[in-house]
């Protein structure tokens, strides 16, 4: 019952301790002891009944090993369970299921001194800002305001803990998963733009648009916007597959958490009119390139980055190419990929990219540091644009016309992709 007192501490220093050793420090303070104590307390229940038969020794090992392997295998049980539910109600967040965990300890181990705890539990529910009530949100707005956010909406999730604040000082909204920032925008509508689509904050998703600025192979004949068909598979705040949609494209949008959907469309305006598929992109994949009577797609943005982590399994040679089997033959990819271009992790998923798309040019969010001889960090957003695999051309861009900004600044400024990485970087 100590642990979210504990956990409650350590958020205040969290500032402090960093994204490298906040979490560390915090796993090992909460999560190690609760799980040392867990197999400690299933040892001693199960060590009783095999003394008689291994001794005193081996009857300790294979109690510890057995209450380890029941830990884990229902911890792999209930995972896909938890996901299922998680922040349907109150006592359903991580908090809650903490807490809930605790009474059951307490109910399991009675003690005269359960009344302690009873005292505990109602101070941390009552202070504890992780739950999610009204009476907690109203105090945490409170905290927030000194910092000019305001929080507008907040759920639990399968991806982590999904909020959308608003600055009030800079007058943008912002949506987040745990740490990581899914998008952003200005809360003001510019003068001509279309659709409503307001400006976003972030230079990159505008970028991804660019998909539509490469030059087809089909020279006069190619086909206009209405008749073209686009494939998002992450959906983040939906300025990406806001602007296809509000230039005709048929957009199908695939996202694995469904509160990021809803606050995309409740909060930031995502339009209606385009097909939503709740489901991991590999399974919907895998279905879509084994049923070939599907049609296949003139673009696919592949933005997935959230809960702070690219998932791995979203940039192997497998996933990407049945990415690369719903493209059309004259179709057209980009990957937007977050990290450090000096990392060797970064080589490695760039140069796997390339093993399945040989024809495609990078570009960075922003013109790489000068002055710097050596730099030991260069983190960026990048987007790599991919034809598929079967095609012989290169990539090239036309100008940008005046419909393809939508009204907006920040299209105009940053659709064109300009700071280009050089290939060599990554071997």
């Amino acid at each position: 019952m100590s642990v979210p007192l504990v956990q409650i501490q350590l958020f205040k220093e969290s500032a402090s301790l960093g994204p490298l050793y906040g979490p560390l420090i915090t796993e090992i303070c909460t999560y190690a002891p609760l799980l040392f104590l867990s197999v400690l307390a299933a040892a001693v229940k199960l060590e009783k009944p095999l003394l008689r038969r291994f001794g005193s020794v081996l009857a300790t090992a294979v109690s510890a090993s057995l209450a380890l392997a029941v830990i884990v295998l229902v911890q792999n049980i209930m995972t896909q369970k938890i996901q299922d539910c998680i922040g349907s109600r109150p006592w359903l967040s991580r908090a809650g299921l903490q807490y809930l965990l605790a009474i059951i300890y307490a109910l399991k181990l009675p003690s005269r001194k359960i009344g302690y705890a009873v005292l505990l539990l109602t101070y941390l529910l009552a202070t504890d800002s992780h739950i999610p009530s009204a009476a907690h949100t109203k105090a945490l707005n409170e905290t927030l305001l000194n910092q000019h956010y305001s929080l507008v909406a907040r759920q639990e999730s399968l991806t982590g803990y999904i909020s959308v604040l608003d600055n009030i000082k800079d007058g943008f909204r912002v949506m987040r998963c745990d740490h990581s920032l899914l998008g952003g925008e200005w809360l003001s509508t510019p003068r001509n733009a279309v659709s409503g689509l307001k400006e976003p904050i972030y230079a990159i998703f505008t970028m991804l648009e660019a998909v539509r600025l490469v030059k087809s192979d089909s020279g006069p004949t190619e086909k206009s916007d209405k008749e073209k068909e686009a494939l998002v598979i992450g959906v983040g705040i939906g300025t990406t597959p806001s602007a296809l949609i509000a230039l005709g494209i048929q957009t199908t949008i695939v996202e694995i958490d469904p509160v990021v959907h809803r606050y995309a469309s409740s909060y930031f305006n995502l339009p209606t009119n385009h097909t939503a598929v709740i489901q991991d992109a590999i399974s919907f994949v895998e279905e879509r390139r084994k049923n070939q009577s599907d049609d296949r797609f003139d673009y696919i943005i592949h933005d997935v980055f959230t809960g702070g982590a690219e998932p791995a399994a979203l940039f192997t040679q497998e996933f990407l190419s049945g990415l690369d089997d719903l493209l059309k033959q004259d179709g057209i990819i980009a990957i937007n990929y977050a990290g450090d271009l000096l990392l060797p992790s970064t080589s490695l998923v760039v140069n796997t990219i390339k093993s399945v798309f040989p024809r495609c040019r990078m570009f960075r969010e922003e013109a790489a540091r000068s002055g710097t001889p050596n730099p030991i960090k260069d983190f960026t957003n990048m987007v790599l644009f991919c034809r598929k695999s079967s095609a012989s051309s290169e990539i090239s861009f036309r100008r940008p016309a005046p419909a393809d900004f939508l009204g907006s600044h920040a299209r105009k400024h940053h659709l064109l992709p300009k700071h280009e990485i050089d290939p060599r970087l990554f071997g």
